[in-house]
Formats: structure tokens, sequence, C-alpha cells
């Protein structure tokens, strides 16, 4: 949505029909709400953006057939080494030499990815934040064969977008969730040990540190699953770093299928 209302020609590409028409209302609801504060004074204005940015994405279920006559391909699927390198494995053979990969990935290492195609050079991350309409945050990730013209090329089409791309290597998290999921780890194991309460962890780190979230309601908030899933994979990577060691409550929690918000019950329950 953000690249097709920054004037890009979008194909967007998903596994049926039926998801891509849910997608693509999606969008159009998401524009719509954009629009309404953008146009404010030009309710009509508002209207032909709209259509001329849905009309500028396209859908497909075959991302063979459309890679071709792609300058960029971004990928969001699900957080699976297996299934990503299977992905990328076969684009790399209908994309054009110049087609740069980038993987939207938030906790898997690019360079694991970028080794399943043969344009390590034109591979690197680009990981936005969610919502992505919203947030001004992109981090650009660079292994140490991206090229200097990739990593210039993603530099120039995030700041296109209206974003504020930052800089990182190679390195698990990057630079948000490196910082941010073992903080959150640190608050659990604050609460697990009885040293406080949930609600007055929540409460002093909105109130003390000027977080719109406490820590409780942002796991919540994000997934628990998303959080173990991070914590799973930087544990099988470092499994003698103590900021990376299992956290039982969470692992219950999981297992339970208490997620959070989408679930209805994680750290809190929700109505």
């Amino acid at each position: 949505m953000v690249a097709g209302a920054a004037g890009h020609t979008v194909v967007l590409v998903d596994q049926t029909e039926d998801i891509l028409a849910k997608s693509k209302k999606g969008i159009e609801e998401s524009l719509r709400k954009v629009a309404k504060k953008k146009f404010a004074e030009n309710p009509k204005a508002g209207d032909e953006f709209v259509e001329k940015t849905l009309s500028s994405i396209s859908t497909s279920t075959d991302a063979a057939s459309v890679v071709h006559s792609t300058d960029l391909v971004v990928e969001a699927i699900v957080e699976n080494l297996k299934v990503k390198n299977e992905l990328f494995k076969r684009l790399d053979k209908f994309a054009s030499e110049h087609t740069i990969f980038a993987s939207n990935t938030s906790s898997l290492q690019i360079t694991n990815i970028a080794n399943a195609t043969m344009r390590q050079d034109r591979f690197a991350g680009l990981h936005f934040f969610n919502p992505v309409p919203l947030m001004k945050l992109v981090e650009v990730i660079k292994t140490p064969m991206t090229s200097q013209k990739t990593y210039e090329s993603l530099i120039d089409f995030t700041r296109a977008l209206g974003k504020h791309p930052v800089s990182c290597k190679d390195t698990p998290g990057f630079i948000v969730n490196r910082l941010l999921v073992p903080y959150l780890m640190e608050a659990v194991r604050l609460y697990e040990r009885g040293d406080a309460s949930k609600e007055d962890i929540d409460t002093a780190m909105k109130l003390g540190a000027g977080y719109p979230m406490g820590p409780f309601e942002l796991l919540d908030y994000v997934g628990l699953d998303t959080t173990k899933f991070i914590m799973d994979g930087w544990y099988e990577m470092d499994a003698k770093n103590p900021l990376f060691q299992p956290i039982p409550s969470l692992n219950k929690l999981v297992a339970e299928n208490k997620l959070g918000k989408k679930t209805g019950e994680g750290y809190y329950k929700y109505k």
C-alpha cells in the first residue's frame, strides 16, 4: 500500500485469490483512512488518491510468473527459514539479473536467506514496522555480500516512501528487536521472581520511562507466539547468552494458546 501510494507499480502475491481479495479490501480501508486525514479539506482529491493508488496495485498467486518484470521483491511470508529459502531459490531462477531481493524478516539472519540464491550481492533486509502506513522507521540490513549499489538503492527506495531508514549489520534482531525483546524478557523475569506485579511493572515503565505501553501490554499486543519464536531462534543461535534463556511463563501461555490480545488472553485477559 505504501509503495503504491508513493507511485510505484506493485504486484501483491499470496497463496489464494481469497486471501488476496481480503488483503486488497484491507488496503482500500487503510487508504480511505489515510485519505480522510490527508485530504480533509478536499474529499474529491482524497477519492482520487485512493483510486489512483488501488489502480497501481495488482495481485497474483504465482510469484514466479510476475517476478521477471520487477525491480524489487520484498518478502513478508512466514518466519521459517526453510520456507523462505524455497521461495527465493525459485524466484531467483525467474527474476531479471538487476532485480533486488529483500526480506522483511524480524528475527532470521538475512545471510542465511540470501544463501539460497545466486544474487547475494543483490540481497538485503528491509524490515518495516507495523502498522506500516504510520510507522516511519525501516531497518535496512546489509550482509557482508550486499553490494553498496544495492544498499544505496534500498535507502533511496525507503526515503521515497516517506520513511526514515536506519542501517544495521546482519546481527540477530537488528537494532529494534535486539534491544526491545531482551527488555521485554527482563520484565517477565522480574515478574517471575516475584519482585513486582505485571501491573506495577507496566505502570513504572509508562510513567518512569515515558513508554506508551508497558512491557506486558506490548507483549500481548505483539503476540506471545511471535516473541517466543524470536527467543527460540536466538537461543538456538547462542544458547549460552543469558539474555536468550527460555522464559517459563511465556512458554506456558503459548502452549495453552493464550497468545495475547488476538486470542483474548495472554499475560492479561481481554473482553
